[in-house]
């Protein structure tokens, strides 16, 4: 146990190092962050079981640049927000492997890590959280709550507090990124924004809610929760993704879906048949598997 410990340590000692000497990390705000002055939680970089990066317990939110190469580049940015229920971050799986995805394909990519729940600076205090949060998730998906699952979610008040500090986070990575974009070679009138589950609340932040400096030029909401939530006369156009065995968020996206067209908005939507809630960059041996090329299509059909 103790060899697997320090191998672990070992590996996200050299992931660190390897992020570091390759991507520029930015600081969404100078000192602390609004909303978090008195955090004293510790982040935590861990392997999950599947030997996955993750992320926990984070309180100062920041960007990791993945560029493309300069003869790809397209002038396009996005910002990737990873899931994990405001709990932790799926930081491999829903971070770096679309971030990397993206760069091939010349988007310029920003990895946000955005503000999370304290949970805990054990590995006894974690599992007591991720038991609270799958016994949320469970009643979520209950049959019984058909139609209003992420209506219960948004009701929770420790989900709901924090939720607002990270779709924050998600506006302030924007302004950041427009602010900069010369520095990029981004056209600042081609950011946008996609987020996982969690990460999909993020994106929704900005989406609904935004500034002239905040507001995305584009979004994509991946197995993204949704609540009956008014369409901004402004809204960019949104790519939709979920799974139809997810029990979470599918009922959600075809809302989601519906409401961008009723405001006559551009939108598109994908359900696939199976991959259930999570899979991002996980391989299913299902069609599901090539989501991202979805996207990716997308993408250039609005000329991003």
């Amino acid at each position: 146990m103790k060899t697997r410990i320090l191998l672990s340590l070992l590996i996200l000692l050299e992931i660190g190092n390897v992020i570091s000497a390759q991507q520029e990390l930015i600081p969404l705000w100078p000192g602390t962050a609004p909303g978090s002055e008195s955090w004293t939680q510790t982040e935590v970089q861990y392997l999950n079981e599947q030997g996955q990066q993750m992320v926990r317990n984070v309180v100062t939110p920041t960007l990791t640049v993945y560029k493309p190469d300069p003869a790809k580049s397209n002038g396009t940015a996005m910002i990737v927000a990873p899931g994990g229920g405001f709990l932790f971050l799926s930081w491999q799986t829903e971070g770096t492997e679309v971030a990397e995805w993206l760069a091939s394909k010349g988007v310029t990519a920003f990895l946000l890590k955005y503000r999370l729940s304290n949970s805990g600076s054990t590995r006894e205090e974690f599992q007591k959280a991720m038991m609270a949060l799958f016994s949320s998730i469970s009643a979520a998906s209950n049959p019984e709550n058909s139609g209003k699952p992420e209506g219960d979610i948004n009701r929770n008040k420790a989900m709901s507090e924090i939720a607002v500090l990270g779709q924050e986070d998600g506006r302030q990575a924007i302004r950041i990124v427009r602010n900069r974009a010369a520095e990029w070679g981004i056209d600042p009138h081609k950011i946008g924004i996609m987020g996982f589950s969690a990460g999909g609340m993020v994106t929704l932040g900005p989406l609904l809610q935004h500034d002239a400096e905040s507001r995305p030029d584009f979004a994509a909401a991946i197995y993204t929760p949704w609540a009956d939530n008014p369409v901004p006369a402004d809204a960019p156009p949104l790519f939709i993704l979920v799974a139809s065995d997810d029990m979470l968020t599918e009922k959600g996206s075809i809302q989601m879906y519906s409401a961008w067209k009723a405001a006559k908005k551009p939108t598109e939507l994908h359900i696939y048949s199976k991959g259930g809630h999570g899979f991002g960059m996980q391989k299913k041996g299902l069609p599901v598997d090539s989501w991202i090329e979805r996207l990716g299509d997308w993408m250039k059909s609005q000329g991003f």
